[in-house]
């Protein structure tokens, strides 16, 4: 099968959960044999160039490299969300029009909501040809709720009333992928259920990720492990950044009355981290690193504190594989089979989870028992593979 995928940008680096998922949906389709074809925009630290070519995938990465900072404001007169707005460049969408002329598709999968400014041009495209191909919508989260309660949790007027309005915007475009696509996937079976609700006359199904990282065969948690929790993760985006900062404040005067240690690892902005690090004191802040299995191998505890913006977290995927504990807020993750006081531990705010893990964190035969049972629990239902073959029954349908 020959297949157009569209995409935000390389995922390779793939630092966050975005890049994991889509990097891992594509290997996947091409280890299956497939042609494939990405068009997305390329990054500073992408390893390839426009036009670069792997086993059964060729890459178009065109125009200047994508600038994940890039000003809110200036999608603010545009109908397209922030998010799409970015990557609909006039190289992205001259390349998008060379690849639909030169035609032969089977399939043209939109890889999140980000390239939903392409659905127009394809739609316009085909028409009601006959030789069009299956539409697919491969979605990362259900974004209409997500992006609301982000909106809604915004502390200035005039911020919440620019995140409302961009949020607007993506329900919009969520909506018109949904109704006109063939089909639609969902990262959780929760995501599903939203979609369904609005839509259940349509083709859908869940399309969780694999995981593909190291894998412990045995690890135990010791007292010479450092009094340590960590926090792993991309702190790019708003919600994200709000989310850390939220625990931090709560968290930090806990830890240092306990005596024991946060550390935050993953990228964002130098001013951001700056400022937490001069208000905490049991907590660091690591910023951008090559590999973060050595801080998971110097904790006793992973916190997952997500307020906003739930579904799944490739994240959690990786502590389990890793055999650290799993300890977080209650509804900020989906999709993996952890169940409370058995494989994780699960509270109803920051406070309660910041005590939690201090009344855990010398308790090493249960940090121990969690972390087997939520390994167990997740051994073989995370198979990158079958990932693949799902999408192409889909375009084979």
């Amino acid at each position: 099968m020959r297949c157009l995928w569209l995409t935000l940008a390389d995922p390779d680096p793939r630092h966050n959960g975005q890049y994991v998922y889509s990097g891992g949906l594509i290997d996947s389709v091409a280890a299956t044999g497939s042609e494939i074809e990405v068009l997305g925009l390329r990054r500073l630290d992408s390893p390839r160039s426009n036009g670069a070519r792997d086993e059964h995938v060729v890459w178009w990465l065109p125009g200047e490299p994508f600038d994940p900072l890039q000003s809110r404001w200036t999608s603010l007169a545009s109908l397209l969300p922030h998010i799409a707005y970015r990557s609909r460049t006039a190289a992205m969408q001259r390349v998008l029009h060379q690849l639909l002329e030169r035609g032969g598709w089977d399939g043209i999968v939109f890889d999140g909501i980000s390239v939903g400014w392409a659905l127009a041009p394809v739609r316009a495209f085909y028409g009601d040809r006959s030789d069009r191909p299956r539409l697919i919508y491969v979605s990362h989260n259900h974004e209409e709720s997500l992006r609301q309660q982000v909106a809604d949790s915004q502390r200035t007027f005039f911020r919440r009333q620019a995140v409302r309005l961009d949020a607007t915007k993506v329900a919009r475009l969520e909506r018109d992928l949904v109704d006109q696509v063939d089909f639609v996937t969902a990262i959780t079976p929760e995501d599903l259920q939203l979609y369904e609700r609005r839509r259940g006359d349509r083709p859908m199904g869940v399309l969780t990720p694999g995981y593909r990282g190291r894998k412990l065969s045995h690890r135990e948690i010791t007292g010479g492990v450092p009094r340590r929790a960590v926090v792993v993760g991309s702190f790019d985006w708003i919600a994200k950044r709000m989310n850390l900062e939220e625990f931090v404040a709560v968290a930090d005067p806990i830890f240092a009355q306990g005596g024991a240690e946060l550390v935050a690892v993953g990228s964002a902005e130098e001013r951001f981290l700056k400022r937490l690090r001069e208000r905490t004191k049991a907590s660091q802040f690591t910023g951008t690193v090559p590999d973060v299995t050595r801080y998971m191998d110097e904790a006793r505890i992973a916190i997952v504190p997500e307020r906003n913006g739930g579904g799944f977290k490739l994240k959690v995927l990786e502590y389990v594989f890793n055999r650290i504990p799993v300890f977080a807020l209650r509804g900020s993750f989906a999709g993996v089979p952890l169940v409370h006081g058995d494989s994780v531990m699960l509270y109803p705010d920051h406070e309660a989870l910041a005590r939690g893990v201090l009344d855990s964190i010398d308790d090493v035969e249960r940090l121990n028992r969690l972390q087997e049972r939520a390994y167990a629990a997740c051994r073989d239902r995370f198979d990158w593979a079958s990932r693949g073959r799902q999408i192409l029954s889909v375009i084979a349908s």
